[in-house]
């Protein structure tokens, strides 16, 4: 825990300084695009939504004696669609996010998520966005382990389907619902108990993601609907939704929706998760009622992005490990 002494902070301080100044132009770029930067609260009543995040639980307690369960949010999603539902246009906000039994070269317990929300538009603005935030990054190229990528070039818009095509040869809709199939076609390795979801997400990390961003970004796009998370259904092709994840150098970077805007839909989708999760890992998270009805007011037709902040900067500057551009990690 010395993280603070002279010679570690100055062994990370011209990171540090880089990321300081690609957040000070990021707040810039908002701002002229006239977006209002929030800060929501991190106690919420439940983390997320995610089956296979494991969250950070406490307790507040209130001065007249009441306990209230309290998680620290994953994503301050569901707040600032709260706050589009009261008539915020367009909002951003650097936000520290918790997720708990994570750590490696790319995962922290505690790190920065840089999300924004745009009411009356599409999930292509977002795209469009996203080629802007990363020419923002001051870096001629992005680099993460022998992997480059120009972030001034524009994205390349890859489907999931033509990823599994391209990348593992198969052919992903033929094989929707069955487990054995997409394992047998793709060569990756199924395990008794492993459901459809597992095997792609398997085939995602083993034949296809590291694979993505090379040279210019990438906007892998139209997850399969059983993937649409908070995502709404693609017009004209119902298996798909609007939702795209962005990958720079075989990173994730961010992952976009074209918000779902139906509190019935909702409510059928988070009540799903949380019995996979408890199937999974015999946990439950509570649903936020107070999300489900700012949808039953009226979420406006939106996209919204959660970007992984630490992680553009690591690109950015070469880092190579996510401690590398924090100021203090934690111990």
């Amino acid at each position: 825990m010395t993280d603070w002494r002279p010679d570690r902070l100055a062994r990370r301080l011209p990171h540090l300084e880089a990321r300081a100044r690609l957040q000070a132009a990021l707040r810039g770029w908002f701002a002229a695009e006239h977006f209002v930067e929030v800060e929501t609260p991190i106690l919420q009543v439940a983390p997320g939504a995610e089956v296979h995040l494991a969250g950070f639980s406490t307790t507040w307690k209130t001065p007249d004696g009441i306990e209230r369960p309290r998680w620290l949010h994953s994503s301050p999603e569901f707040a600032m669609k709260k706050l589009l539902a009261g008539g915020m246009p367009r909002l951003f906000q650097f936000a520290r996010v918790f997720r708990n039994a994570e750590g490696s070269a790319l995962h922290h317990p505690e790190f920065t998520m840089l999300e924004w929300y745009r009411a009356d538009a599409g999930y292509e603005t977002i795209m469009a966005d996203c080629a802007a935030v990363l020419a923002l990054s001051g870096a001629k190229e992005l680099r993460w382990e022998d992997r480059v990528c120009d972030p001034a070039a524009a994205p390349e818009r890859l489907t999931v389907a033509e990823a599994f095509e391209r990348h593992a040869g198969v052919d992903l809709f033929a094989t929707t619902g069955d487990a054995a199939k997409l394992s047998h076609l793709s060569g990756v390795a199924m395990h008794d108990g492993d459901s459809w979801d597992d095997v792609f997400f398997r085939v995602m990390f083993d034949r296809i993601e590291h694979r993505l961003g090379i040279g210019r970004p990438t906007i892998l796009c139209e997850y399969p609907i059983a993937m649409a998370a908070l995502a709404r259904a693609k017009p004209g092709d119902p298996r798909v939704a609007e939702r795209f994840e962005l990958y720079a150098c075989g990173v994730e970077l961010a992952n976009a929706f074209g918000e779902l805007t139906d509190p019935a839909i909702q409510r059928v989708r988070l009540q799903a998760d949380m019995d996979e999760k408890e199937r999974l890992y015999g946990l439950r998270w509570p649903v936020d009622e107070d999300f489900l009805a700012a949808l039953d007011h009226g979420l406006p037709d939106c996209a919204g992005i959660a970007l992984g902040f630490d992680r553009l900067v690591m690109l950015a500057t070469g880092a190579r490990h996510i401690e590398d551009v924090l100021w203090l990690p934690v111990r």
